[in-house]
C-alpha cells in the first residue's frame, strides 16, 4: 500500500496517457494520428526513465492501446500502434478480455521470493543466521554470511534472527500485492498473470514500480457515446470525495461533469442505500435459520474470490444487487434510452459491468484517474465552476460504503431500525489475503450468526486501483461528508419505493 497517493513518474505517465486519449476522442477526425502521441508524451531523444527513449515510447504505445480498450500487440510481428483503433472508436464496444495486462518488455523480471544477505551484514561472531538455518544453507565466507540459493527454502528464520536486519526477503511487488496468488513467472522470468485466478482487483497494477501492468479503459468509447448525442449519465461512486483535489468540492462535481458532456450525475450512494436495505432484509430472513452467516456483496473482487476459492460458502454471499447496478437501473428507468457510466475507484467494476446480465444496466466503467484525464483534456478549471447545490438524496450510511467496515455499519444500522432488539455481530477484512483468512475461519464456524464484510483493497474502496489520493486522507474526507449528510440511515432514502421494481429484473 506504500505507493498509494504518492505522485510518482508512473502515475504522471498514466495521467498523460488518459489525457491524450480523451483529447483525441473529443477532437475526433483521423485516429491514425495516435502514432504521434508517444512523441508528445515522451519528447526529445534522451531517455528519462529507462535505458532508451525508444523503449519508453514503445511502452507508452502499449499503454495508449490499453487505455483505448485495445489488446496488446504481439511483440514477434510488426503491427502499427493504430491497429484496430477505428473499430474501437464506437460507443458500443466492450473491451476484449483480459482486463489486466502485463506489458512484458516493461517488466523488470523482479526476483521473486529470494532471501539475500545485504551489505549491512557485520560479519558478527554469533552468526545466529547460520545457527537457525534448518537446511544448512548459510556459510560464513570472509567473515560474511552467504546463502546457498540451491539449499534455501525461504523459511525466513535467518531474516527474523539477524540483529542488524541485514538479511532480507525480496518479493516481487505485484505478486506480493496479489491476494489470490495469480502472478507467476514466464520462461524469461517476467511476471505472468493466471487469468483463471485473477479477480481484477488491480492491486498489482498500482504496486508495480515499473508501470508494467495496466488495465483496459473505456474513455474513448464513453466520449464517443457522449458525442452521439444520447444522454449519458454519470453514476459516481461514494469514494469520489477529495479524489480530484481540493478545488473540486462535492458541490461542484455535477457542473464539472456536465462540462465533460454528461447529461447529469447521481451518487452511487443512492444505490448503496438500496443495497443496504436489501442486505439487511436478507440477513434478517436468512441468518441463522437458513444459513450460518451472511457476507456482503458489493465488492466484486471479494465476491469473485469467495465464489472461486470457497464454492461451499458462495451461497452465503448476499444476493443483493450491487450499488452500481441498482443506480444504473434507477437511471435507466427514469431516462429510458440513456447510457450510464459508472465512475469509481475500482478496476474490478469494469469486469463486473462486462458480465452479460449487467451489461444492460451499466454501459461503461471509468476510474477517477481516467476521468481526471478527461478534465485535463477539456481544460476544466475547477476554481471557476459554480457550486450546484446538493448532490443526491443519499444518506450518510450509503456514502460510507467507500471505507472499510462502512458497508457492514450501514447494514447493521438498518437492521437496528427494522428490529431494534436484534444483536448483529460483525467481522470485516480488507485486502484479499485477509479476506481469505476471514473465510477460512468462517468455514470452521467461527463466524456463525455474523455479518461478514470483505473488501479487496486495503482501506476499502478508497484504496482502489483507480484512486489518486492516499487512502487515509480520503477516508477522513468521506467521514466529513457523512457528518454533513442530512439523511443518516439508509431507510430514510427517498428512493426506497423504487427498490421492488429494480429488483424485479433480477428475478
Amino acid at each position: 500500500m506504500s505507493m498509494r497517493g504518492v505522485y510518482t513518474s508512473v502515475v504522471d505517465i498514466r495521467q498523460k496517457i488518459f489525457t491524450e486519449v480523451a483529447r483525441m476522442a473529443y477532437e475526433g477526425g483521423d485516429y491514425s494520428r495516435i502514432i504521434d502521441l508517444p512523441y508528445k508524451i515522451i519528447p526529445g531523444e534522451v531517455a528519462t526513465y529507462r535505458e532508451s527513449v525508444f523503449l519508453e515510447r514503445a511502452i507508452v504505445e502499449e499503454r495508449l492501446r490499453l487505455a483505448i480498450g485495445l489488446p496488446l500487440r504481439d511483440m514477434t510481428e510488426h503491427a502499427p500502434v493504430s491497429k484496430g483503433i477505428e473499430e474501437s472508436a464506437i460507443a458500443e464496444k466492450y473491451y476484449d478480455p483480459p482486463l489486466i495486462n502485463i506489458i512484458k518488455f516493461a517488466c523488470h523480471s523482479c526476483p521473486d521470493n529470494v532471501v539475500k544477505v545485504t551489505d549491512a551484514c557485520q560479519g558478527c561472531l554469533a552468526h545466529p543466521c547460520k545457527e537457525v538455518c534448518p537446511k544448512d544453507a548459510i556459510s560464513i565466507v570472509n567473515g560474511r554470511s552467504v546463502i546457498d540459493q540451491e539449499k534455501c527454502i525461504k523459511c525466513g528464520k535467518c531474516v527474523n534472527v539477524c540483529p542488524y536486519n541485514a538479511i532480507m526477503r525480496m518479493e516481487r511487488p505485484c505478486a506480493k500485492a496479489c491476494g489470490v496468488d495469480a502472478i507467476g513467472s514466464d520462461s524469461l522470468g517476467r511476471a505472468e498473470i493466471d487469468h483463471n485466478k485473477c479477480v481484477s482487483c488491480g492491486m498489482c497494477l498500482v504496486n508495480c514500480p515499473f508501470g508494467a501492468i495496466a488495465d483496459k479503459g473505456q474513455i474513448f468509447q464513453t466520449i464517443h457515446a457522449i458525442k452521439t448525442g444520447v444522454p449519458v449519465y454519470a453514476a459516481v461512486a461514494p469514494a469520489f470525495v477529495g479524489q480530484f483535489g481540493k478545488d473540486l468540492t462535492p458541490e461542484r462535481l455535477r457542473s464539472a461533469l456536465k462540462e465533460l458532456g454528461f447529461a447529469d450525475m447521481v451518487e452511487v450512494a443512492v444505490g448503496a442505500d438500496l443495497c443496504t436495505i436489501e442486505e439487511a432484509r436478507d440477513f434478517l430472513n436468512e441468518v441463522p435459520q437458513k444459513q450460518p452467516f451472511m457476507a456482503t456483496s458489493c465488492c466484486p473482487a471479494w465476491a469473485s474470490m469467495a465464489k472461486q476459492l470457497y464454492p461451499d460458502l458462495a451461497p452465503y454471499i448476499s444476493m443483493a444487487l450491487t450499488p452500481m447496478v441498482l443506480t444504473g437501473r434507477l437511471l435507466k428507468r427514469k431516462h429510458p434510452g440513456c447510457k450510464v457510466v459508472f465512475i469509481g475507484p475500482c478496476s474490478a467494476k469494469k469486469l463486473e459491468a462486462s458480465r452479460t446480465e449487467i451489461r444492460s444496466d451499466i454501459d461503461f466503467v471509468l476510474t477517477f484517474e481516467e476521468v481526471a484525464g478527461m478534465f485535463t483534456a477539456k481544460g476544466v478549471d475547477f476554481k471557476k465552476i459554480a457550486p450546484d447545490g446538493e448532490l443526491s438524496n443519499a444518506t450518510a450510511d450509503g456514502r460510507g460504503f467507500a471505507v472499510s467496515s462502512g458497508v457492514a455499519e450501514a447494514v447493521v444500522n438498518c437492521i437496528h431500525e427494522m428490529e431494534p432488539g436484534r444483536e448483529v455481530k460483525v467481522a470485516n477484512a480488507e485486502s484479499l489475503r485477509d479476506c481469505r483468512k476471514l473465510l477460512d475461519e468462517a468455514r470452521k464456524g467461527v463466524y456463525d450468526g455474523y455479518l461478514l464484510e470483505g473488501m479487496a483493497c486495503p482501506g476499502g474502496c478508497v484504496g482502489g486501483a483507480g484512486t489518486m489520493q492516499s487512502p487515509t486522507k480520503a477516508k477522513g474526507q468521506i467521514l466529513m461528508t457523512k457528518k454533513k449528510s442530512v439523511l443518516k440511515n439508509s431507510l430514510e432514502s427517498t428512493y426506497k419505493e423504487d427498490l421492488e421494481v429494480l429488483e424485479e429484473r433480477n428475478g
